[in-house]
């Protein structure tokens, strides 16, 4: 099953707008880990997606940057959880 990263960090309020629903719609897709990380935390992070975030990965590669368009994710998701 795919895994999916929120890139985020402290007072960002895009990252608090995608968080809900990231979470909302990894719940809809038994088996998809989700893991939340702060960019601050890893300077690669900080240095490659300072001007990005939030960032959705899923399983390691960008899937969506600054805003989340919940159809595309479940999307994504579906396709992710249908190859694995």
């Amino acid at each position: 099953m795919p895994s999916v990263t929120l890139l985020t960090k402290p007072g960002c309020h895009l990252c608090d707008d995608a968080r809900p629903i990231v979470e909302s719609v990894v719940r809809r897709h038994p088996g998809v880990t989700l893991t939340e990380q702060s960019i601050l935390d890893d300077p690669a992070l900080r240095e490659e997606y300072a001007e990005d975030i939030p960032v959705v990965l899923i399983d390691g590669r960008v899937h969506s940057n600054w805003f989340v368009d919940e159809e595309r994710l479940v999307a994504a998701l579906d396709r992710a959880g249908a190859a694995s």
